[in-house]
């Protein structure tokens, strides 16, 4: 057999692996349908408010948790994890880069932290879903779970960072098909 056709054989024995591979894997990672609204770090979505009446109010640079068992602490914008939310970001080479290479210099030049892509902060019910949990939201992209929300209870139930409060109304309510990868489990 000449080595030309061993090649070939090696090489379609191996694409027929991988295909039945990924396959299976599609089939056991496919998710399942969630609720999913989006939140911002406004006062409206996280409940803080400017000034202490501590201070009768003159203290306006300062942020307070206005409702909860923290009412009266200052609010630091933390998650519950104890990490800063962000939005997700595609990082350099994406889409985006493909429709407007012209802008890749001034991209590099300007901003090289946003080079590299980031997940997005997602809160969700940790008795379900621990802190570290990748999720792959459509329309949003991956994110991990630092955060949890008091309205967001039950294992179909999450919610997504935005980085404004007009992103976080636009995506409004979704019935979405999430794939999850608990931590450890990859």
């Amino acid at each position: 057999m000449p080595d030309r056709t061993k090649l070939i054989l090696l090489a379609s024995g191996l694409t027929a692996i991988l295909l039945l591979a990924s396959s299976g894997r599609c089939e056991e990672d496919r998710g399942h349908r969630f609720t999913v609204t989006a939140y911002c770090s406004c006062s409206q979505c996280c409940g803080w408010e400017r000034g202490s009446w501590k201070f009768l109010k003159m203290d306006v640079w300062n942020r307070y948790v206005s409702r909860g068992e923290r009412a009266g602490r200052l609010y630091d914008g933390r998650t519950a994890s104890g990490t800063k939310p962000h939005a997700p970001q595609p990082g350099l080479f994406s889409f985006d880069s493909l429709k407007s290479p012209w802008m890749i210099p001034p991209r590099v030049a300007f901003f090289p932290w946003l080079a590299f892509p980031q997940v997005g902060t997602i809160a969700a019910d940790t008795d379900h879903y621990p802190f570290g949990t990748r999720m792959y939201v459509p329309g949003y992209g991956w994110g991990v779970v630092e955060d949890r929300g008091s309205a967001i209870k039950g294992p179909d139930r999450i919610d997504l960072y935005m980085s404004s409060h007009g992103e976080a109304l636009h995506w409004g309510r979704q019935q979405v098909v999430v794939e999850v990868q608990l931590p450890g489990k990859n």
